[in-house]
Order: C-alpha cells, then sequence, then structure tokens
C-alpha cells in the first residue's frame, strides 16, 4: 500500500480530518526524517512502515483525547524528532508549540522541519527542561517516552499552573508510576490508546496539580 494510501486509512481509524495540506505536511515530515536520520539519529527504525505506525500514528492517536483548545500554548518535552509536536501542531495550526531538546543535533533538525514545513506556530528551543523558562504560561505539557511521571513533576516544578495538564504518552503504564506521583499532583485521566495497525499497549496518563495545590497557587 502506498505511503499516503496507508495514512489516510490510519488518520481515517484514528477520527482525524485531514486536509491536503496537512497530508502534504505529514509526508514531508516523514521524509525528513527517514533523510536525516543517519545524520541526528531521530529514530531506531526509519523505515516508512514503523515510522507510519509506530511513531506518527502513534502520537496522532492521542491527540483526541488531548483536546488542544485553540490558542494553548503546548510544550512537548524532550521532542527529539518533534514527537508528538510536529505532527499535533500541523493539526492545530491555531495553538502555539514549544518544542524542547536538550540535544543540539535533534533541534537542528527541528529547525529544519519548521521551515521546511512551513510550521508559524512552532518554536524550537536548546534547552534542558530544569532550566527552560516558557515565553507564555503553559497550557498543556506533553512528552513520549521520556521520564516517569515523578522525575516529570519534578522537573516542571512552577511551570505546572493550577490549569495546566501534563499529558504523557505511555507503553505500559504500572499503578506503581502512578501511586508514586509527588505530593500535590495527582492523575485527572489513564486513558488507553488505540493505535492503527499496532497490537500493542499504549495509555495517556493525564496529570494535574491537586485541588489543595491550585488553591495555593491562585491565592499567590
Amino acid at each position: 500500500m502506498l505511503l499516503h494510501d496507508r495514512l489516510t486509512e490510519g488518520l481515517k481509524q484514528i477520527g482525524l480530518p485531514v486536509t491536503a495540506r496537512q497530508s502534504e505536511q505529514l509526508e514531508t515530515y516523514l521524509g525528513l526524517i527517514q533523510k536525516w536520520n543517519q545524520t541526528y539519529n531521530l529514530v531506531a527504525d526509519c523505515r516508512t512502515e514503523p515510522l507510519l505506525i509506530r511513531h506518527l500514528f502513534d502520537c496522532l492517536s492521542a491527540l483526541p483525547l488531548v483536546a488542544i483548545p485553540p490558542g494553548a500554548h503546548v510544550l512537548d518535552v524532550g521532542s527529539g524528532a518533534g514527537l508528538p509536536g510536529v505532527p499535533w501542531a500541523i493539526f492545530h495550526p491555531e495553538s502555539s508549540f514549544t518544542l524542547l531538546d536538550s540535544n543540539g543535533k535533534k533541534t537542528r533538525f527541528l529547525f529544519q522541519v519548521k521551515v521546511a514545513l512551513n510550521l508559524e506556530n512552532v518554536r524550537i528551543e536548546h534547552s534542558r527542561l530544569e532550566h527552560y523558562r516558557p515565553v507564555a504560561p503553559l497550557d498543556i505539557v506533553t512528552c513520549r517516552a521520556f521520564a516517569s511521571l515523578r522525575d516529570l513533576t519534578e522537573k516542571l516544578g512552577v511551570l505546572m499552573l493550577g490549569h495546566t495538564r501534563l499529558c504523557a504518552l505511555k507503553g505500559q503504564l504500572a499503578s506503581a508510576e502512578v501511586a508514586d506521583l509527588l505530593p500535590g499532583f495527582e492523575a485527572l485521566a489513564l486513558q488507553k490508546i488505540s493505535v492503527p495497525f499496532l497490537n500493542e499497549q499504549r495509555h495517556l496518563a493525564t496529570v494535574v496539580k491537586s485541588p489543595a495545590e491550585k488553591e495555593v497557587i491562585n491565592k499567590i
């Protein structure tokens, strides 16, 4: 099956309407990963089928559950090849996305992607998470196979405001990881994700400040 047909079928299964322009951007993006993978060490397997299913569909399958509102500021932590930030930005041009990575090779690749796809809603930041300071309050923080939920919330610290949602894409999600959240945080939702053409466990964990912590923030 041709890439375009496979892409169209997968997006249909996810339930994401796609324009011709968005489809073109996604195909170009996959091509850029394949072209520069050896130079920038972006993904373990850059063959078309694994790249499409294990990376692109894996990220986009969570998008309907995240429900990004118009005008939201989204931070993608440890963005790497731009996953999930780039495909999410393609589908949400009305929201702003910051792709954060401490690896200079990865951020150089992301700059190429931003230019090639004309992603005016994307900002690239070369920094460690603990040193990063956003240009605007964060509405959503996301990551994919980056760190445990506890480590994430610890590193995010004051970046997590009362309204901020941490939407972490996970494979298998152990109950012990959820139970190990830092005091002041709670799991708002733990949702299974179905990825087209992939028979493996995927989850979306949504973490927020606990109600008591939000009260303190609102009083400051």
